[in-house]
């Protein structure tokens, strides 16, 4: 998507205070969320992986070809795009862009896990819960987040967290993946604009 005059008036001035995680750690960390998901879920039988849209989609992909590894199996990965579900769509601009979207499986009775890269106030997974109830009823639904960083303004807790990361509300974390960015790292970002 080409960025026009006002998104780059609009967007927040940042400088990098720190790097949180390079591409093998974001690595090592994806083999043992993988490793916890089969523990936990006592191996893959009827597992889904549901990523939301945009970076929770390769790394629902990446979380998949691991799970396969470990047991043997293909396992069922979706995407999920939520921007017609966000209740702050006001903010987002006059008129957002709608995009259905299908997961290609129904996820009736099945054990659906979530997948994204920064869990932040919990209004993205609301919406992914809203979304992924149009496409069926889940068993169970649980969520995994590359980074949690706090600051929860609804009763969400991942079930499968990367890192736990506090942070201040002038601090934003980019998670940056080969598969959209060209770059794989995860930085700590600082608002330098009021």
């Amino acid at each position: 998507m080409k960025k026009t005059a006002k998104d780059i008036d609009s967007a927040p001035l940042l400088r990098e205070k720190s790097r949180l995680m390079s591409s093998s750690e974001i690595e090592r960390t994806l083999v043992r969320l993988a490793h916890e998901i089969v523990e936990k879920n006592n191996g893959t039988d009827g597992l889904i992986l549901v990523g939301i849209h945009r970076r929770g989609v390769p790394l629902a992909k990446r979380l998949a070809k691991l799970l396969e590894t470990i047991e043997h199996k293909p396992i069922d990965v979706g995407t999920l795009d939520i921007s017609f579900y966000r209740d702050d769509l006001s903010t987002r601009g006059p008129r957002p862009v709608v995009n259905p979207g299908a997961l290609g499986f129904d996820v009736t009775g099945r054990d659906v896990v979530l997948v994204d890269d920064v869990l932040y106030t919990g209004r993205t997974v609301r919406a992914a819960l809203d979304a992924l109830i149009d496409h069926g009823r889940p068993k169970r639904v649980q969520l995994l987040a590359l980074i949690d960083r706090g600051h929860r303004e609804l009763p969400i807790e991942a079930t499968f967290v990367g890192r736990a990361i506090q942070t201040a509300d002038r601090e934003i974390i980019e998670v940056k993946l080969d598969e959209i960015d060209d770059n794989e790292q995860v930085l700590l970002m600082e608002r330098l604009d009021g």
